[in-house]
């Protein structure tokens, strides 16, 4: 069965299906970039110029109903994040940051898509202007091979173009010329519409955190041992994973060190606290070589890497572990709990939710039920 985000798709049926459309004709856009007009009116010339494409009319339906969506949503979050500044000119920083969390949002609660078409889709949003700035970047390969993980670059190039070509500004020919300056770049790096082949997790892991490396080195490990990082929002599973995967390793549990110490969950001024107590269990684990398991629910990709960073230093390896459920399964879960998390915090945090990326750590597992 192909998923696909709606089946009726002219424009003026999108506006009534979907509140976020209607909203995007309230948009402004700054006239040297975008002389057509209001974000919708770029979004709706976007997706009539991805069906104008030849590459999008040869992909299989199941691939074309992905990019379309992204086009769909790539400037969704122009909404919340567009200003005029003193000189009157427009601009809407960190809107594909935004967009992509909205975009996992939606395709999870509101219009389920299953999760690797959801992460594709959400991963276009995100880096949907990547083409047109990568080479401007120190050390471009390193970006490009990052988001070959992530994203099909074919995809990511056909939205791009379509981005340009669905637009009125002067640059046109100068902006689509980059792009395909990115398709030949991704090409030499061996990752055109695939990711980058490295020879181990390790050698990937290594290639990506220091510059300078080559990516076809293998780094020796001196003592190799293991650190899983759950990663869940509350009530997916993290404590079922535990008891089936994780037999007699330690578990440093953020909740379970709130609890022996009587801090309330509510008390978000002691969190600071229980992290630096966590940190310090896991230290002495870290010093030993002692593999265990970080117990929380490290929804944002910054805490991630803070705590990546933390074990890593001692030479751990480290892998993350993400769980989902789906959505109505996920509420009832929470609300079976022992300690239910309230409906509004769970809708806060699924608002914040960084599904954790293969770049992330030296291994990421994916335990979802798509129901």
């Amino acid at each position: 069965m192909i998923w696909t985000m709606t089946q009726t798709k002219t424009w003026s049926a999108l506006r009534q299906q979907f509140t976020w459309v209607e909203e995007m004709h309230a948009v402004p856009q700054d006239a040297l970039h975008h002389a057509e007009g209001d974000v919708g009116i770029h979004t709706a010339m976007v997706l009539d110029a991805l069906h104008a494409q030849a590459d999008y009319q040869a992909l299989e339906p199941q691939p074309q109903a992905l990019v379309w969506a992204a086009a769909l949503l790539h400037d969704v979050e122009k909404r919340s994040t567009t200003r005029t500044d003193e000189q009157g000119r427009i601009s809407s920083p960190g809107h594909a940051r935004k967009g992509e969390l909205t975009a996992r949002q939606i395709l999870y609660r509101d219009i389920p898509a299953p999760f690797a078409l959801r992460e594709q889709i959400a991963s276009l949003v995100r880096l949907h202007g990547l083409p047109l700035w990568l080479l401007e970047r120190p050390a471009p390969e390193r970006l490009l091979l990052s988001a070959a993980l992530r994203v099909d670059t074919r995809l990511l190039a056909m939205l791009a173009r379509a981005d340009v070509e669905g637009r009125i500004c002067a640059d046109k020919n100068a902006i689509l010329d980059r792009i395909a300056l990115f398709e030949l770049f991704c090409q030499e790096q061996q990752c055109w519409g695939q990711a980058r082949a490295f020879p181990s997790p390790a050698s990937r892991w290594h290639y990506l955190t220091h510059p300078g490396s080559a990516p076809g080195f293998e780094p020796w490990i001196a003592q190799p041992f293991e650190v899983i990082l759950l990663s869940a929002l509350p009530g997916m599973g993290k404590d079922r994973y535990i008891a089936a995967h994780c037999h007699g390793m330690p578990v440093i549990s953020l909740d379970d060190i709130r609890r022996r110490l009587g801090v309330s969950p509510e008390n978000r001024a002691a969190t600071g606290h229980i992290v630096q107590q966590a940190k310090e269990e896991a230290r002495v684990l870290l010093r030993q070589k002692t593999p265990f398991v970080w117990n929380a629910t490290n929804i944002t990709s910054q805490l991630r890497s803070q705590l990546v960073s933390l074990f890593t230093a001692y030479g751990a390896q480290v892998k993350i572990v993400y769980l989902e459920v789906p959505y109505q399964q996920w509420k009832q879960q929470n609300a079976n709990r022992q300690h239910a998390v309230p409906e509004a915090v769970l809708q806060r945090m699924l608002t914040k939710l960084e599904v954790p990326q293969p770049d992330e750590a030296q291994q990421v597992e994916y335990h979802v039920e798509d129901g």
